[in-house]
């Protein structure tokens, strides 16, 4: 039984209506929405009236013309109309140096007259895919044009701590350079933050600003989603993929969680980045790749230096410049600031009075020990701006102010592992081992205290 159709407007110009009542006949087979139109003049009013995935343009339309002059003309009104139009060209055998340069220009194939059948389909179906992958990569960078607004507004990236100051000096000293850089940093502390500011200072900025989280990939996936794959590359690849690696090209690409990929899948990595080009799963041909890379992790430099856990040639490879971040209970002087931001953000947010801070609130808040950092205490915060009553936030406001880490437990223990178990311990214990309401007090996904639970297994 054949395939159905692909859901896709194709739209074919040609003034001989011999080839396009034989391209109709051909393609409707394999596309749900095939048009033709034989005169070229009309092809931008037909475009205003609704768009195509893919255009089959013929380079010549005047008797005798064989410069492909008007085939080019046509071809930059469509990218002034649509610069993500797709357009396959068709010319002669001789005028493919002609095809070539159209490419140059925008185009994004070409074929020959007369065409054999297979080819044809074949280079529309890469053609759709194209445009496919232009539009998510439109869509993605308009996502992350407005989310960069709302990020940078909603950030927390405040502070007056000597270690933030740090840490602001390191990133506009990063950002225009388009180096690799590396930010460690306890759960909560703002890593994504960081990566996004970075991203906003750079040359890059009007391009996608990509996040993976590099823990959520299984392993069986990892090389389909960050390198892609082709159709019938597997069971489950019906249709082409592009992977991540591909689709941040030009942009910034975001790998959180670095820490978390295998070791045997490190090697992986470290061989597209080396190379600069990746090879889709199901592919014969490398495809380049041009991404500014930041990683990020919750792991120590100790651990990080260990060969059993992370490889060191990759580790080089990412981390040209390296930004730590502070916990929270180790720049308590910008507890009082973040807390007035936060209650200033989410009362307008949610459109209510504006919230004063008491004084006996902001001394209770900046005495605890914060697990969660930052992201706790904007969780918080943006809860007790909707529950509480008065426009006075007072500690009755902050239930979670008592949950603090057991006072047997020091940050100077040597093993950061251990102090990290005690605090899931604490804090799965101070719930009554209810996952969703210990994940929240911690600042975590519930996806990601469970993993800390099963690597200490508990």
């Amino acid at each position: 039984m054949p395939a159905p159709p692909l859901q896709a407007r194709v739209l074919v110009v040609d003034d001989n209506e011999d080839i396009l009542q034989a391209a109709r006949l051909l393609l409707k087979r394999y596309f749900t929405d095939v048009q033709t139109l034989s005169d070229p003049s009309q092809l931008v009013a037909k475009m205003r009236r609704g768009s195509f995935d893919v255009l089959l343009l013929d380079m010549n339309f005047r008797a005798g013309a064989d410069d492909g002059a008007e085939g080019l003309a046509r071809l930059a009104e469509v990218l002034a109309i649509d610069p993500q139009a797709v357009v396959v060209l068709v010319t002669a055998h001789s005028d493919v140096e002609l095809a070539v340069e159209a490419m140059k220009k925008g185009a994004a194939d070409f074929v020959t007259k007369p065409w054999e059948n297979e080819r044809l389909v074949a280079t529309l179906m890469a053609a759709l895919n194209l445009r496919r992958s232009r539009m998510e990569t439109k869509d993605l960078r308009q996502r992350n044009l407005g989310l960069a607004a709302a990020t940078h507004l909603e950030s927390g990236m405040i502070g007056s701590a000597p270690a933030m100051l740090s840490v602001f000096g390191a990133i506009r000293r990063a950002a225009p350079t388009d180096v690799n850089v590396l930010i460690l940093g306890e759960n909560g502390t703002g890593k994504e933050l960081v990566a996004r500011e970075i991203h906003r200072l750079s040359s890059r900025a009007s391009e996608v600003f990509l996040r993976v989280d590099m823990g959520a990939l299984s392993p069986q996936l990892f090389e389909s989603e960050l390198f892609g794959h082709r159709r019938g590359a597997f069971t489950d690849a019906k249709v082409d993929r592009t992977g991540f690696l591909r689709a941040a090209t030009g942009g910034t690409l975001f790998l959180d969680e670095i820490g978390n990929v295998a070791l045997h899948l490190q090697s992986k990595l470290l061989t597209a980045l080396e190379r600069r080009e990746v090879v889709p799963v199901g592919a014969e041909t490398a495809e380049a790749i041009d991404v500014r890379l930041i990683c990020a992790t919750n792991l120590s430099p100790e651990r990080l230096s260990d060969e059993n856990l992370f490889r060191q040639d990759l580790l080089y490879r990412i981390n040209t410049v390296e930004v730590t971040l502070p916990p929270l209970r180790q720049r308590k002087e910008d507890i009082p600031v973040l807390l007035e931001h936060y209650a200033g953000l989410y009362s307008q947010k949610y459109n209510l009075p504006p919230k004063r801070l008491s004084a006996a609130l902001i001394a209770k808040l900046t005495e605890r020990t914060w697990p969660g950092n930052v992201r706790a205490l904007r969780h918080a915060v943006e809860r007790a701006v909707i529950l509480s009553e008065g426009d006075l936030l007072v500690p009755a406001d902050f239930p979670l102010a008592e949950a603090e880490v057991p006072k047997e437990i020091s940050t100077d223990v040597a093993r950061l592992d251990a102090v990290e178990k005690a605090v899931v311990i604490h804090a799965l214990a101070q719930h009554k081992n209810n996952v969703s309401r210990a994940a929240e007090a911690l600042g975590l996904t519930r996806a990601s205290l469970y993993r800390r639970m099963e690597k200490y297994g508990l």
